[in-house]
């Protein structure tokens, strides 16, 4: 079964509390302040510890906010075995658009992926430390299902999980309407029962041809 990548970083061994406060108060700075006001010496100052500490782990203030969304849907969204694949994409879809569409993480993943078109050097770690990680989870998911054996058939994997972070790209960046016209707070849960049901169906033999 695949596993989800950890971050790898060269230098020294970092202290995972250090870790934690530096992550933590990035995160807190830029719900507070914005990403423009987000600095290195503010979250040095918010954490406890040195600029020079942050700037050994990460190469830039954005890199540092990657990480800590990175920390973040690792540890809301899960990868918890529920008996079967609609139980388990219940849990994931649900708690992967409530927290993409909660509003201070969607300006988070808008500043992100703005800053990724600018910078090809954050770019290439976005993709491999977010976006490759996200769909990495989801296919632990898919193979479990696999070797269960209620995968449905004909369905890919890899096309699948594109279909649900393709959709949640969308709703973060568009902004559109909720699929069930109803309250902002229903949205999430409207998304993932639309998902539940396309990517539990198994393809008739005229569909795959």
């Amino acid at each position: 079964m695949p596993s989800v990548p950890e971050p790898v970083r060269p230098g020294r061994k970092r202290s995972e509390s250090s870790r934690t406060a530096i992550l933590t108060a990035a995160w807190e700075l830029t719900v507070e302040l914005g990403y423009p006001g987000l600095t290195v010496e503010g979250i040095a100052a918010r954490a406890g510890t040195g600029k020079q500490t942050i700037y050994r782990w990460w190469p830039s203030k954005a890199d540092v906010l990657l990480d800590a969304l990175a920390l973040k849907a690792d540890v809301q969204i899960g990868l918890d075995d529920h008996g079967s694949y609609a139980a388990d994409l219940r849990q994931f879809l649900d708690r992967s658009f409530v927290l993409g569409l909660n509003p201070s993480v969607m300006r988070v993943m808008r500043t992100l992926m703005a800053q990724a078109q600018i910078d090809p050097e954050f770019g290439a770690c976005f993709r491999e430390q977010f976006l490759a990680r996200r769909r990495a989870a989801f296919e632990v998911l898919a193979s479990r299902a696999v070797e269960r054996g209620d995968f449905p058939a004909g369905r890919s994997p890899a096309l699948d999980a594109r279909l649900v972070f393709g959709l949640l790209w969308y709703e973060v960046l568009a902004a559109p309407p909720p699929l069930d016209s109803g309250s902002a707070d229903a949205a999430p849960h409207a998304l993932a029962d639309a998902l539940i049901d396309l990517l539990t169906r198994s393809l008739t033999p005229e569909e795959l041809a």
